[in-house]
């Protein structure tokens, strides 16, 4: 039979152990090929979910530049050389910035105008629709949903979807972390270092570093509050000494029997104030000084009021007849130092407060008249004036509808840039508005328990103007300047969380230096380098109330104020 036949003998052998050789060489190679091709996949795979997991060869690859390359051409995309979008992103933007190190996952959708910077990470599943922008270090998690667009819908007789889309866009500051389900509303603004819960619809603004949640959304509470504990025990000591010292600090404050001044630069002036600073300071502790005799100072402080007008010239100094009262600053500063200590000593005054019974024009010329150019801070201390004659006018004897003008001319005249009253000036920037605002709205907004008009505005005026002072230090660091800042900051938390944290870290400043401030036996003086005395001592003792009130920490001070400083509205209303 003829044909081709297996060699044999020792060159067979060799041919068959290379052939074997080969093959294995080949199986190897196709398996190592299949196991590459594998874990390649896997890889890929896993990007699309665990994107934080990308490296720089994925970053390089040909594949991902390519993808770059489609979306810079088609959806308007700045991307940073070491950002990393996922092959499964579904990206449909007229306008995408992403920053150094971010990522964007596999499944997310992205589309409109989209700026992400650096450090930020969209998870799978998320979307992000309208005008969004976010700062650096913002975390998305899976399933979230930012919308910054709505339907127009107030248009009954027209189908919603036939009505114009409109877009204010959403702002996200850094280091924002946005959990997994939450929604976020078009027109919000999430501040600084936020953190917004799994689930909640976040519809208003979020202060920094405030933790919100629910539905809609809330403050919870605000990250870094763990550092109250260090702000309570400077409390819990400074109150310790100052309701232990107050009593001798009143006495060290007379002389033959009446409370003195040592504020004035050393002149120890005499004024009624000072009895009444004496009777808020002791009270604020829950007693009275030391020997006074509560029905012969009633009479007295009763005395001071002048019948025909209702206002207060202090009987220390020489008055202006009749209605030329109206410019004496003291006249109508006793309105609130005297008629609250009758209140606090359970009395009140003998007589209404005429001189603010006026018809609207006349109240009209009389607010139009004031320094709300040159020195606002006047023009707020007439207001307040004002405002707390016609309180204790609506509660112990009958007052008209000049409320209702006054409140009517406060909100034409509010600047709705700054939220203030009054003009800044060259010499002290926003000083004597954000002073006058405290005098104003403590003796109207605050008294009457009516809401502030542009609380956020204000907040931002009062806010820089701290900056603006550095906090204040030497001669700026007075009680006036730092109480006409944490009170507007106080009545306006009561309206809004805007720019809380802020807040929160003015009022721990307070708590930390006064405790410096304060003086054994002494108390406190109204500005670095005077003498303390009672003004300064009642003054700083209420602004470390606020302070504390703001940071809901007040039960650790014993100090309440019940007249002048007081918080809590008499509700009177209009």
């Amino acid at each position: 039979m003829s044909g081709l036949t297996h060699p044999s003998g020792p060159l067979a052998d060799h041919h068959r152990d290379t052939d074997r050789e080969r093959a294995e060489a080949l199986g190897a190679a196709e398996e190592g090929a299949r196991h590459e091709s594998d874990e390649a996949a896997l890889h890929r795979a896993r990007l699309q979910f665990l994107t934080w997991e990308r490296q720089a060869d994925d970053i390089a690859s040909p594949e991902h530049q390519a993808r770059l390359a489609l979306l810079r051409e088609r959806a308007g995309a700045a991307i940073h050389p070491t950002a990393y979008i996922a092959a499964e992103a579904a990206i449909f933007t007229t306008r995408l910035d992403l920053g150094e190190q971010s990522w964007i996952a596999g499944h997310a959708l992205v589309r409109g105008e989209v700026t992400l910077g650096a450090h930020c990470t969209v998870n799978p599943y998320a979307t992000l629709s309208g005008k969004v922008s976010c700062g650096d270090g913002v975390r998305i998690a899976s399933h979230a949903s930012l919308v910054g667009f709505n339907h127009g819908y107030d248009d009954p007789d027209v189908p919603i979807y036939k009505q114009a889309h409109e877009t204010r866009g959403i702002t996200i500051e850094d280091d924002v972390w946005i959990g997994a389900n939450a929604v976020v509303v078009d027109g919000v603004r999430i501040g600084r270092g936020a953190v917004i819960a799994a689930g909640a619809v976040v519809s208003k603004d979020v202060p920094p570093l405030a933790i919100v949640g629910g539905v809609p959304a809330k403050v919870l509470r605000f990250r870094g509050r763990g550092r109250q504990d260090g702000v309570r025990e400077q409390l819990r000591t400074l109150s310790a000494r100052a309701a232990a010292q107050h009593q001798a600090i009143l006495r060290r404050n007379m002389d033959n029997g009446e409370y003195l001044s040592r504020e004035n630069h050393g002149e120890n002036r005499m004024s009624i104030r000072h009895l009444c600073d004496a009777i808020e300071i002791a009270t604020g502790f829950g007693g009275t000084p030391e020997g006074l005799d509560r029905d012969a100072a009633v009479t007295r402080l009763q005395a001071v009021q002048e019948p025909v007008t209702g206002l207060f010239p202090d009987p220390w100094q020489r008055p202006l007849p009749g209605a030329e009262l109206r410019r004496d600053g003291l006249a109508l500063y006793n309105v609130l130092a005297v008629g609250y200590a009758l209140e606090v000593l359970g009395a009140r005054p003998l007589h209404p407060v005429s001189a603010v019974e006026l018809p609207a024009h006349e109240l009209c010329q009389w607010l139009e008249s004031l320094t709300w150019r040159e020195r606002a801070w006047a023009a707020g201390a007439d207001v307040d004036t004002i405002g707390t004659a016609l309180y204790f006018n609506a509660r112990y004897f009958t007052s008209g509808t000049v409320r209702e003008t006054l409140f009517g001319w406060l909100a034409l005249h509010q600047d709705r840039g700054t939220g203030l009253w009054g003009s800044p000036t060259l010499e002290q920037g926003l000083l004597q508005p954000v002073n006058g605002f405290y005098r104003l709205t403590r003796g109207t907004y605050a008294q009457f328990g009516i809401a502030v008009p542009r609380p956020e505005r204000a907040i931002d005026s009062v806010l820089l103007n701290y900056r603006q002072y550095g906090g204040f230090s030497g001669a700026t660091y007075t009680a006036c300047n730092l109480l006409d800042t944490i009170h507007p900051l106080l009545l306006c938390l009561g309206q809004t969380d805007h720019r809380r944290a802020e807040a929160e870290e003015v009022a721990r400043a307070i708590i930390a230096r006064a405790g410096e401030r304060w003086q054994d036996e002494k108390g406190f003086p109204f500005a670095d380098g005077q003498e303390p005395g009672l003004q300064g001592t009642e003054m700083w003792l209420s602004v470390v109330h606020l302070a504390a009130k703001l940071l809901g920490i007040e039960d650790d001070f014993a100090f309440v104020p019940k007249g002048v400083h007081r918080t809590q509205a008499v509700g009177l209303g209009l």
